[in-house]
């Protein structure tokens, strides 16, 4: 469950602009977190709180494989983020470093920057808190909500070997 501030952005928000390729020799998610989304929101990196939400139209994360773009934003504090659709590396990046991502066109389209939203990611349910409209996204199946718990693709896979 996350509650937090939207922070909203349009169609085909590409990795070079999540997180721009002059720092990607940064040296940690720490240093890559503040310069989050510069190029288009020079305010970000300095924005987020814990727990809040991005928002993204379709084609959130296209572009290059870098899984430095998850990173990037899971290290802003961002709780989770919504889209219409995710370009499909984004997507597997983010599970793979334990990031929630939820595929919602509905709730993309409808919830503004900063409104209040709840996602409850055992449910799907998506809730404008602003607004009070609700939205339901597609839950995660069991298996990716484990990798989500257990931090990561390789934390789960440790654990598992060790349990």
């Amino acid at each position: 469950m996350a509650t937090g501030k939207v922070f909203k952005y349009g169609d085909n928000v590409d990795t070079d602009v999540i997180i721009p390729a002059r720092y990607l020799n940064a040296p940690s998610p720490a240093e890559l977190a503040k310069h989050c989304m510069e190029d288009i929101d020079p305010a970000f990196a300095a924005a987020p709180h814990p727990g809040d939400i991005m928002i993204g139209g379709w084609n959130f994360g296209c572009g290059s494989s870098r899984e430095h773009a998850p990173i990037a934003i899971q290290a802003s504090g961002i709780a989770c983020v919504i889209a219409a659709s995710f370009a499909r590396i984004f997507y597997r990046n983010a599970i793979n470093i334990g990031f929630p991502i939820l595929e919602c066109p509905e709730a993309a389209a409808a919830i503004q920057s900063g409104d209040t939203v709840t996602v409850d990611f055992q449910t799907g349910v998506i809730t404008d808190e602003t607004t009070g409209e609700s939205f339901q996204a597609l839950a995660f199946p069991p298996f990716i909500q484990n990798i989500i718990a257990h931090g990561g693709l390789l934390q789960y896979l440790k654990d598992r070997k060790d349990g």
